[in-house]
C-alpha cells in the first residue's frame, strides 16, 4: 500500500514539475537546525556566566545557599558586652541624678515656702497688737477727746511697729523739698520760708533703710522774692 502512494505521488510531482525532496538534504536541514538550538543554549549560558562575573555577590548568594552566617569574634563579642555594662551603668547613674535634681527641687521649694511663711509671720506679729486696740477702741465709751487719745496712742504703737521693721517716715515739714522722696501737690506763696522749703505734709511717705517704699505727698513754699534775686 505505502510503495502504491509513493508511485501515486511521483506521477503527481510529474506532472505538477516538483522534485521529489532529497532524504538527505532533509537530513541535513535537521541536522543545522539541531546545532542552531545548541548554538543558543551555549550563548544564554554564557551570558550567564557573564553576569555572575560582574556580580559576584549573586552568585556567592546563590553559592551560599543553607550555610550559616559567619560567626562573630571572641574579642568583638566581649567588647560588646563592655559596651552593654558601661550602657547600663550610665543609665542607671542618670536616673540616680534625675531622682537627686526632683528631691532638690522640691526641696528648694519647701525651703523658699517655708522662709516665705516665717517673713510673713515676722512682719504680721507687730501689728497684731495695733489691731487689738483698734477694736477696743471701737468698742469703748467715752468722749471725742478720749477716742482721739486713743487713736494717737494706737498711731504710736504702729510708728514702733515699723520701726521694728527698719521702716522710716520720710522727713518733710520743715525740709527742702526733695524730688526723690517727695512729690508737690501745689505750692504755697510766702515770703518767710526759703523756695521749695516743704510747708505741709498731705501724706507720709516711707523707706525701709534707703530704699523708698512710697513718696510723701507734699506743698512746698513759693518765694518770689529768691527767685527773682
Amino acid at each position: 500500500m505505502p510503495q502504491n502512494r509513493e508511485k501515486s505521488w511521483d506521477r503527481v510531482a510529474r506532472w505538477a514539475g516538483i522534485e521529489k525532496p532529497d532524504k538527505t538534504k532533509m537530513d541535513d536541514h535537521k541536522e543545522e537546525s539541531m546545532n542552531i538550538g545548541n548554538d543558543t543554549t551555549m550563548q544564554e549560558e554564557l551570558r550567564e556566566d557573564s553576569a555572575y562575573d560582574q556580580n559576584p555577590g549573586a552568585r556567592t548568594v546563590q553559592d551560599a545557599g543553607d550555610e550559616s552566617a559567619p560567626e562573630i569574634p571572641a574579642a568583638t563579642a566581649a567588647q560588646l558586652d563592655q559596651l552593654r555594662g558601661e550602657k547600663d551603668q550610665l543609665l542607671d547613674r542618670l536616673a540616680r541624678l534625675q531622682a537627686e535634681f526632683d528631691n532638690a527641687r522640691k526641696r528648694e521649694q519647701k525651703e523658699r515656702a517655708d522662709a516665705r511663711e516665717y517673713t510673713i509671720g515676722n512682719t504680721v506679729e507687730p501689728f497684731l497688737g495695733v489691731m487689738d486696740n483698734f477694736q477696743l477702741a471701737l468698742k469703748a465709751d467715752g468722749t471725742a477727746e478720749q477716742l482721739r487719745g486713743g487713736v494717737e496712742l494706737i498711731l504710736k504703737q504702729m510708728e514702733e511697729a515699723l520701726k521694728g521693721l527698719q521702716v522710716q517716715p520720710v522727713e518733710t515739714v520743715g525740709a527742702q523739698f526733695d524730688p526723690r522722696v517727695h512729690e508737690a501737690l501745689g505750692s504755697i506763696e510766702t515770703t518767710e520760708f526759703p523756695d521749695h522749703q516743704v510747708l505741709e505734709e498731705i501724706r507720709r511717705g516711707y523707706k525701709i533703710r534707703e530704699k523708698l517704699l512710697r513718696p510723701a505727698l507734699v506743698r512746698i513754699a513759693s518765694n518770689s522774692a529768691q527767685v527773682s534775686a
